[in-house]
């Protein structure tokens, strides 16, 4: 059966951690590894992940819970520790106030894919879908305005993160070997989407599309709060991708369809 580990980043995350928590608890897909990868919260984070883990712990689901507490250096930081410790056959971040919008996503994500009628060293590369935002309080706000793309390449992510970070799984064995970029504070996950696809290339493997929303996302992360910084690290990521030239065409583009939203 085709494990999924879900990596959960917190610090001083108690008054959203919980949604994310039970979201997790409730999926049918018994196959399931949570990481929690905390950076030494204050708040009472760590009493919520400590409940969550006995209660999941006791239900019987199937699901391995490990909480893991300590300074770090920032969130891509807290990340490459869960990718080093990641067991299972896909690795998904989940973050703080993001969510899952079904409880069997999980489910029909295997079902559609057929992962477990697969052996291990042909599953895709990649399996991807759709995500929903979500405000501060989970409540639905709209679809992700950036769709995925039918077909799927890392070059597909010169016209922008068309693939939200929560809706990207990656075979955890590529991924283990290509930690996040820590020289970025806010777009490392940019970088390490385009690196695990061009990987997943070179061992000939494809990318899967879901054709579903797989993840709400709660829009007020530290990428919406640092937006401009976060803007300078993807051009500098995309420059180094894709060269000086095509990305500077492509920001051209992006004006001129950001002026056609606003007159629309």
């Amino acid at each position: 059966m085709t494990r999924f580990t879900i990596i959960t980043i917190t610090y001083n995350a108690a008054a959203v951690v919980g949604r994310t928590l039970d979201s997790v608890f409730r999926q049918t897909y018994e196959d399931v590894e949570h990481l929690i990868i905390d950076g030494a919260s204050t708040d009472g984070t760590l009493q919520l992940a400590g409940e969550y883990k006995q209660r999941s712990d006791e239900s019987g689901n199937g699901h391995k819970v490990i909480v893991r507490s300590e300074p770090d250096r920032g969130i891509y930081d807290a990340m490459n520790k869960g990718l080093t410790q990641a067991m299972g056959d896909y690795v998904l971040f989940m973050n703080a106030g993001d969510f899952f919008p079904s409880d069997d996503t999980l489910e029909q994500i295997a079902y559609r894919c057929r992962l477990n009628e697969l052996p291990t060293a042909e599953l895709p590369a990649v399996l991807y879908g759709e995500t929903n935002i979500v405000d501060g309080e989970g409540r639905y706000l709209h679809p992700r305005h950036l769709q995925a793309p039918e077909q799927l390449s890392w070059q597909s992510f010169r016209h922008g993160m068309l693939v939200c970070h929560q809706a990207f799984y990656a075979r955890t064995d590529l991924a283990k070997n290509l930690p996040y970029d820590l020289r970025y504070r806010y777009s490392a996950d940019v970088d390490w989407c385009i690196r695990v696809m061009q990987e997943g290339e070179r061992a000939g493997l494809p990318l899967y599309n879901i054709n579903m929303v797989v993840a709400n996302y709660t829009e007020e992360g530290a990428t919406t709060r640092h937006r401009r910084e976060s803007l300078r690290e993807r051009f500098r990521i995309m420059c180094r991708h894709y060269g000086w030239l095509s990305t500077v065409m492509m920001h051209g583009w992006f004006v001129v369809r950001a002026l056609g939203r606003k007159i629309k």
